[in-house]
């Protein structure tokens, strides 16, 4: 554990600044807002998952009483998207829908109820398409093209990229296995459902208040689809009840809204409904994988092949990212010396999926995980132990040209070891007569702190912060990131509160508004910790060497022998030589004039040098290890996790609550992934749009959590700190496939793992084939010949040992 001492709110348990208006009931979300005037907008979604729009017919909405303006697709033509690359919305479809939700036409209204009968009143003429609504569907070339512009039909995206000699890796290999995974997908079900109000004001300026975590790419999107100067545009995030990825996009109601405030002069609020939520979607991608592996028979690994072909629904989102993170981190837990990724993403007639906590990540490391626990079995090896063997080591580079900077995995591995008594565990005696059989599983995981690369390449700052003191002692943190109730507000409190001595209580922090805050890229990828917090430290900074310097003169002693602390400037040599805090930024401002600070942050360069090294690159690597205890009912069945033990190496905990909390939802959202969660289709249409349908584990469901602390001082975080917001949750999936296996011997290879799935894996074992349910086989794809990359420099990168 980390030295914290001389800290006095860094390293320490804190409460959130904003927990007590949360549980109060005070805190106003972006559906609670109303503004004078105010009118309701609505969507008219389509029923059709592919279809031509042949016309529109909105006369009899718009002769409606207590309609103010109906819109189409032509009144908003101009198409955007979150990526530069795949630019491929339309706020409103113009002549063709993608899938069952796609918006088609919106409404402003008196109220919502008026909004609602408008909508019924629009009549869509609509061409049916057949619809593609499946890996295998996309693949098929006799189905239509959903988008041009895709790499070859309905493959959205090829990646092919070989790090070294692969062939050489597999010939140096003891062992080789191959093997098929598939991870369903899911959505965020966050509390809060998306709400906006966009407000055309008298000025001619337009604000959009909205639940979004990226009200910086927000701003962008409506500059582009407005065709509006971003200059007059104000986005302001609202308090965000629950995002999870949910809310990174720029979305169609935020458009529309806006669109319809300018038609009417008034305020418009668009609140979707839960299943609206459903169809907006951006959740986790539908992945099958394929990995081929070589091993020596103490299980170091020579070479690793990993395919993947990822279902991306109707549009691009994020979905390029998506792709290179199915293949970019493997290499970031064990020393992996050759590697070759082949990465594929297709268009279905599905809402679009895009990032969900762990953007990418979760399913490989479902596969990978769970491969390697059938590589230790069938190597008498122990599971834990064949990974411990191999983590990556600090101040290394990987094969794929990422740097480690610090690694506490073998700690990880540790602590779950030894929580979980994993050395003592009893193989299920194969003759008992118990129907219940009980195992442990391990898996082991990391994830970025951040990407090292803007969504739009520029050499601007990631994050800025402004702090200001006023001379009644106040001070402020304006920072442009958004508080998705991960504590991204609290963070620049506790920050700000130890640089000056203070308590968090005593910072005010805005954020998140595009006309009072500098910019900061947005809450995703782990980033905002690191990010914002060196921004904010260097902002700091420089207000407390203005304050120092002052207070010195006044006490005269040099500035090196004055701390703050406790709110005063005092004298470290001579205790009686000090300023109330008042008094000393009342000494500086009259020294210095208005006394703010500017910070500002942008990761280390270290893409590689290859086309796709965008991705990957981080300032730093968390890293979490999970034992999973279950028990399973061999007449039904049922799984139950009984205990999910989970270490993580966040770096320095900045507040240990808040991460051991992070990490406890981590450990939730993963085990309803790996049991129950699931986006599932039936007759072209999302079977289960509710939360009554949807399944998703309560408190009664989950089981007991068991958080652990690594903390290792990485160099590239504040106060040494990396992410914990993600990471975790990686490990949980595989963990409790693993166990599943530990107690009645049979693999389910694909999630979520479902009774049914047990069962028919047990009967396949009752008549001696393979213990198995999962994917069968994977699709033959001709892929483009994958670009070669050499390794780094091999004093820093994992060896190949003959």
């Amino acid at each position: 554990m980390p030295n914290n001492h001389n800290l006095s709110v860094i390293g320490h348990a804190q409460i959130k600044i904003d927990a007590m208006g949360k549980v109060t009931g005070e805190t106003k979300y972006a559906d609670d807002l109303v503004l004078p005037r105010m009118v309701y907008g609505k969507l008219l979604r389509s029923v059709y998952p592919h279809a031509r729009i042949i016309g529109i017919d909105a006369s009899r909405a718009r002769a409606l009483p207590g309609v103010f303006a109906v819109i189409t697709g032509k009144d908003l033509p101009i198409k955007y998207g979150i990526m530069p690359s795949t630019q491929d919305e339309e706020a409103l479809c113009v002549d063709r829908v993608r899938f069952v939700g796609d918006p088609v036409a919106a409404v402003a209204a008196i109220d919502e109820e008026t909004a609602e009968r408008a909508l019924e009143l629009i009549e869509v003429e609509y061409e049916p398409l057949a619809p593609v609504m499946n890996i295998r569907d996309a693949l098929d070339e006799k189905f239509p093209q959903i988008h041009a512009y895709a790499d070859h039909h309905n493959i959205h995206k090829f990646v092919a990229l070989e790090f070294g000699d692969l062939d050489a890796g597999f010939r140096a290999a003891e062992y080789v296995r191959e093997d098929v995974f598939f991870y369903e997908g899911d959505t965020h079900l966050a509390m809060e459902e998306h709400a906006c109000i966009g407000h055309f004001s008298a000025d001619g300026k337009l604000t959009l208040y909205s639940s979004t975590q990226t009200p910086h790419y927000v701003h962008r999107a409506l500059e582009k689809a407005l065709q509006f100067p971003r200059g007059h545009i104000r986005v302001i995030a609202a308090p965000v009840g629950g995002g999870f990825g949910g809310k990174t996009d720029p979305f169609s109601h935020e458009v529309v809204a806006c669109k319809l405030s300018m038609l009417t002069g008034r305020p418009v609020k668009i609140t979707l409904t839960r299943e609206e939520v459903f169809y907006t979607h951006r959740g986790r991608h539908p992945v099958l994988m394929w990995i081929k592996s070589g091993v020596k028979r103490d299980g170091q690994i020579t070479a690793l092949h990993f395919k993947t072909i990822l279902d991306g629904g109707a549009y691009g989102s994020y979905g390029i990212a998506s792709t290179y993170y199915t293949g970019a981190l493997q290499t970031v837990t064990y020393k992996i010396p050759t590697y070759k990724f082949e990465g594929v993403r297709v268009f279905t007639n599905k809402p679009p999926c895009g990032p969900k906590r762990g953007h990418g990540t979760p399913q490989p490391r479902f596969g990978l995980e769970v491969h390697l626990d059938k590589i230790a079995r069938e190597l008498n090896l122990d599971p834990a132990e064949m990974r411990r063997k191999y983590v990556v080591d600090d101040g290394t580079q990987t094969v794929n040209h990422l740097t480690i900077t610090s690694c506490g995995l073998r700690e990880c591995i540790d602590e779950v070891v030894k929580a979980s008594d994993w050395k003592n565990r009893k193989s299920q005696i194969p003759n008992s007569k118990s129907q219940i059989k009980r195992g442990l599983g391990i898996a082991c995981s990391s994830y970025l702190s951040g990407a090292g690369l803007p969504i739009y390449w520029n050499d601007l700052p990631h994050s800025g912060v402004i702090v200001k003191v006023d001379r009644g002692g106040g001070v402020a943190v304006f920072c442009g990131s958004t508080d998705i109730g991960q504590g991204s507000d609290s963070l620049l409190a506790y920050i700000a509160a130890e640089e000056f001595g203070l308590k968090p209580q005593d910072i005010k922090v805005f954020s998140a508004d595009t006309d009072l805050t500098p910019v900061d890229l947005g809450s995703y990828s782990s980033r905002v910790t690191v990010m914002t917090g060196n921004a904010c430290i260097q902002a700091a900074r420089i207000v407390k060497e203005k304050i120092l310097q002052a207070s010195a003169e006044k006490l005269l002693v040099p500035p090196a022998s004055l701390a703050m602390r406790d709110g005063v400037v005092i004298c470290e040599d001579d205790e009686n030589r000090k300023l109330s805090f008042v008094q000393a930024i009342n000494l500086a401002e009259a020294k210095f004039g208005t006394l703010t600070g500017t910070g500002s942050y942008k990761p280390p360069k270290r893409a590689g040098p290859f086309k796709g090294s965008g991705v990957g690159p981080s300032p730093s690597y968390s890293y979490s290890a999970c034992v999973a205890a279950v028990a399973v009912d061999t007449e039904t069945g049922e799984v139950k996790v009984e205990k999910l033990f989970l270490a993580h190496d966040g770096g320095r905990a900045i507040n240990p609550l808040s991460v051991i909390g992070q990490t406890e939802g981590s450990a939730y959202m993963g085990f309803g992934e790996a049991l129950m969660e699931e986006s599932a289709f039936r007759k072209n249409m999302h079977k289960i749009p509710s939360l009554l349908d949807y399944k998703s584990p309560t408190t009664l469901d989950t089981p007991e959590l068991h958080a652990i602390l690594v903390e290792t001082i990485d160099p590239e975080g504040p106060y040494g700190a990396k992410e914990a917001g993600q990471g975790p949750l990686l490990p949980v999936p595989p963990a409790i496939a693993n166990a599943i296996f530990d107690a009645v011997g049979v693999r389910i290879d694909e999630v979520p793992i479902t009774p049914d799935k047990v069962l028919r894996a047990l009967e396949e074992k009752s008549k001696g084939n393979a213990p198995r349910f999962g994917p069968k086989d994977f699709p033959v794809i001709k892929m483009p010949e994958a670009i070669k990359v050499e390794p780094p420099d091999a004093k820093h990168a994992p060896r190949l040992v003959q």
